[in-house]
């Protein structure tokens, strides 16, 4: 079988499993956020942290809670590295310097899982499951609480309140999250990766010699970072380690994961805000780029010239073998597509093509399907200035889903699309302009550029993923980029919940012949140009000089 048609096939594949598990499960979100009932272990762990699940919030307060339980996270997650020395289960490895665990704790609890540092060689059993491992459940949760708090300002009317959040981020990690993510590691245990706390042991090697392995609870670790899109890694590989990723079943079942809540998260949409047709013009959006991307994906790595790419059949290098250039590139779209940044492919090896592609992924604001709840809430702020730019083109105040889009609402998801681009072309122009930056690029000219520009396009859209061409553990970087992802987080949920609770207080307006109809293909057509246009205009030129000048050399 060809590579190409093994790809196809697997695309096809995971398409299907989608598609399965999209309604049942988008249903099931819709009703855990929207029940009133409390879980015994639920109410034991809002009493242990003083809430009180049954009073509605409005915006303001709703912020108070994401900010404040973030805040306390950062700061937990710092100080168990700090003391990792001093910790049971470290296996020898020193405390984390300041930077770094800066680094770390802003990476993790921010849901993007930059990882400036060798996972094997540094982090203990203890800071892996006891601070990295919980990050990733509830960070993902706190992401799906926004969405949802989005989504409630589009359903109520006359009231400025968005639920509880408390209630959502409990709900979200033991009624979903949770359940899911054991079964998950289940299967991934049995289809051969490793879940243990061993400790540091000698492996031969077959060209003789030996090499230190330690082991860990990898599996756990591993479906709930693909599935919460959190990204990372135990091992310094990634998903292309054997431990993490062990098979071509594995591999296409964690890019399953990826896409699985993302996607079903927009029937969840529908349902609560009482139109399926609306989440399925959503969810059409997010699968035209999703599967758009894909392909053009391979045209780049299947099309190459020259002798080594003739041989090879493709543009191998960097490439898992196992898998092929077929799954690493829909792994490498997915995990760029979404807030997730883990990788089973070298991304600075893909040619300069491929790797705007996964750079373009990003910079589209991972909304395609996008990060749990981010790529939701980010898809419906652009749907709002899709509307905009429609109303605007008829003369007429643009609506969507029976709210006024006014001019105190269009500045909320300015603000909000204008965040991300300001963090990472500042960022990338502040590093460029310094000799120490500079001197952690592997290579120079374009591609050195593209390393610097993929950095803080994954820290400021909290991907986590890497070109792996820069040495990014240097305080300049740790430092710099922990703030990235720290604004890059929270700064949009203050303009999204912003925009939930003055859409909550309006007042519903009933369509009318001239209403545009969100539901149809035509604005699916609109939102997806919407979405490439304002992304084209805002990159472009930084993309010009890094992997379009890089491709077409």
């Amino acid at each position: 079988m060809s590579p190409f048609l093994a790809g196809v096939l697997q695309l096809l594949a995971l398409i299907a499993a989608l598609a399965l598990a999209y309604r049942p499960l988008g249903d099931h979100m819709a009703k855990v956020y929207g029940s009133t009932k409390h879980l015994r272990v639920e109410k034991w762990i809002y009493k242990a942290v003083g809430a009180n699940p049954s009073v509605e919030m409005r915006w303001p307060a709703y912020l108070r809670g994401v900010l404040a339980f973030s805040a306390v996270s950062v700061l937990f997650l710092y100080l168990l590295q700090r003391v990792q020395g001093s910790l049971p289960g470290s296996l020898g490895f020193a405390s984390i310097d300041p930077d770094q665990a800066f680094n770390t704790a802003a990476s993790f609890v921010s849901n993007t899982n930059w990882q400036s540092y060798y996972g094997e060689q540094a982090m203990g059993h203890v800071v892996q499951t006891g601070g990295l491992a919980v990050q990733n459940f509830v960070s993902a949760a706190v992401g799906m609480a926004v969405a949802v708090a989005l989504v409630r300002g589009f359903a109520r009317s006359r009231t400025g309140e968005l639920g509880n959040f408390w209630a959502d981020l409990v709900r979200g990690v033991v009624r979903i999250l949770l359940p899911i993510s054991v079964i998950g590691a289940i299967i991934l245990v049995a289809c051969g990766a490793i879940q243990n706390f061993a400790g540091i042991h000698e492996v031969g090697q077959f060209m003789g010699g030996t090499q230190q392995w330690n082991g860990g609870a990898v599996a756990s670790q591993e479906v709930i970072k693909e599935l919460g899109t959190n990204g990372g890694g135990y091992f310094n590989a990634n998903s292309a380690h054997p431990f993490e990723n062990p098979n071509a079943f594995t591999n296409l079942f964690e890019i399953f994961l990826i896409l699985l809540i993302p996607f079903s998260l927009t029937r969840t949409f529908g349902r609560m805000v009482g139109s399926i047709r609306q989440g399925y013009a959503i969810l059409g959006t997010m699968a035209t780029i999703w599967v758009g991307f894909v392909l053009l994906m391979w045209a780049a790595e299947f099309g190459g010239h020259g002798p080594a790419f003739e041989v090879a059949g493709a543009a191998m290098e960097g490439k898992e073998t196992r898998f092929g250039i077929g799954a690493s590139s829909i792994f490498a779209v997915s995990t760029t597509l979404t807030s997730t940044g883990a990788v089973d492919s070298f991304h600075s090896s893909f040619t300069g093509l491929g790797g705007g592609i996964t750079m373009l992924g990003m910079m589209l604001g991972e909304i395609a399907p996008g990060g749990v709840g981010s790529g939701l809430y980010g898809m419906l702020v652009m749907a709002m200035i899709a509307v905009f730019i429609a109303g605007l083109m008829v003369g007429r105040t643009p609506e969507y889903l029976g709210k006024k889009i006014s001019t105190r609402e269009i500045k909320f998801a300015a603000c909000y699309i204008l965040v991300t681009p300001a963090l990472v072309l500042c960022f990338t122009a502040a590093a460029m302009a310094l000799d120490t930056p500079a001197n952690s690029m592997t290579n120079t000219g374009a591609h050195g550029f593209s390393e610097v520009l993929y950095a803080y396009t994954s820290g400021a859209n909290n991907n986590g993923s890497a070109f792996a061409g820069l040495n990014a553990d240097t305080q300049w970087f740790n430092t710099t980029i922990g703030l990235a992802m720290l604004l890059g987080r929270f700064l949009p949920m203050v303009f999204v919940l912003a925009l939930a609770g003055s859409l909550a207080e309006q007042t519903p307006i009933p369509a009318t012949a001239g209403t545009l109809r969100t539901e149809k293909p035509l604005f699916t057509g609109l939102l997806v140009g919407t979405i490439l246009i304002i992304t084209g205009l805002t990159y472009f030129p930084a993309l010009a000089l890094g992997p379009l000048a890089e491709g077409l050399s």
